[in-house]
């Protein structure tokens, strides 16, 4: 009997969704490792994707031929061991499009409008005005990575009357955005941002994108948000620039380290806004994984066709 092990804990309405497309298949369902662990040597198919996984995939009597992953961002995956293996991957891309870009727009207002420092006031009962003056409205906006996320992001932008500007790989124009610069052009964009929005992946040519250079040639009243990945930032050149207000200030989900450590500056910086990497988080989670894109590509995968949708390119790492 052919097995597969979905390695969180879902709805029962889903697995039963699951289980009628498959129904010859054994499915082991549990987050915990004591569920899938004595299964993931002759699994065929895995959805969720854990690091505790890697040994036991990548070794070369692995039977596993598809990877789902419950996460948009493949940089912890071994990439390598699965492509020679002759596993393929997708990944949840496009799942995070509304909570994401949700929470750019959060970030972006709450330092526009100084909610974090009114949320900090508050904790003192504390009546102050704390120089409250500037509007979202009109202002310019880059967007570095016009994916899903991205073009949601643009979209609610172009809603608040602002200008869009994005950049992709390829400089391919896209809905909602004003213009396109290709990623060479990265530096002929960034004086125009009053928000500067990275949502990257973690790639060899995207680790360290954002550095002194790049910080230096944004305006000293703009905002930087990142919720891509953590080591596309150099860290000690972003908080170099917050202290000396080369950028007025930075909402941040994601870092080099996770967790942040607790005597880490960020922290205690007044203009920074902080989440524990939850950007993505959303009631809708494993329904849109599940529906949207699991199920599509397993009815391909039985009918013996290749996983098409969210298909990861081992050259490209995403």
């Amino acid at each position: 009997m052919k097995k597969l092990i979905i390695a969180q804990n879902i709805e029962k309405e889903l697995l039963e969704q699951v289980q009628q497309i498959v129904p010859d298949w054994q499915i082991i369902t549990g987050k915990e490792p004591e569920h899938w662990e004595p299964h993931l040597q002759d699994a065929e198919v895995i959805a969720g994707w854990k690091r505790s996984m890697t040994e036991t995939i990548s070794k070369s009597t692995s039977t596993l031929r598809w990877l789902q992953t419950w996460s948009a961002g493949v940089d912890s995956l071994p990439l390598k061991a699965l492509e020679a293996n002759g596993a393929v991957v997708t990944s949840a891309n496009g799942v995070h499009a509304y909570p994401i870009s949700e929470t750019i727009f959060a970030m972006m207002l709450g330092l526009t409008r100084n909610i974090h420092t009114y949320v900090r006031n508050q904790a003192q009962k504390k009546w102050a005005h704390s120089g409250l003056k500037l509007e979202i409205h009109g202002k310019t906006i880059g967007i570095v990575g016009v994916g899903a996320i991205g073009k949601e992001t643009a979209k609610l932008a172009q809603a608040f009357g602002m200008k869009v500007l994005g950049v992709r790989h390829s400089g391919k124009d896209s809905d909602h955005v004003d213009e396109m610069f290709t990623t060479e052009q990265l530096h002929h964009m960034l004086p125009h941002c009053d928000y500067v929005v990275n949502t990257v992946p973690l790639t060899p040519e995207t680790r360290g994108m954002f550095g002194k250079k790049e910080f230096e040639l944004m305006k000293d009243s703009s905002f930087f948000i990142n919720i891509g990945r953590g080591e596309t930032v150099e860290e000690k050149e972003l908080i170099a620039a917050l202290e000396t207000g080369s950028i007025a200030g930075a909402g941040l989900d994601v870092f080099a380290k996770e967790p942040l450590e607790q005597d880490h500056p960020l922290w205690e910086m007044e203009n920074v806004i902080i989440t524990p990497h939850t950007a993505g988080s959303t009631e809708y989670y494993d329904r849109r994984v599940i529906e949207d894109i699991f199920i599509p590509n397993l009815k391909d995968y039985i009918a013996g066709k290749s996983p098409s949708i969210n298909l990861v390119d081992f050259q490209k790492g995403y």
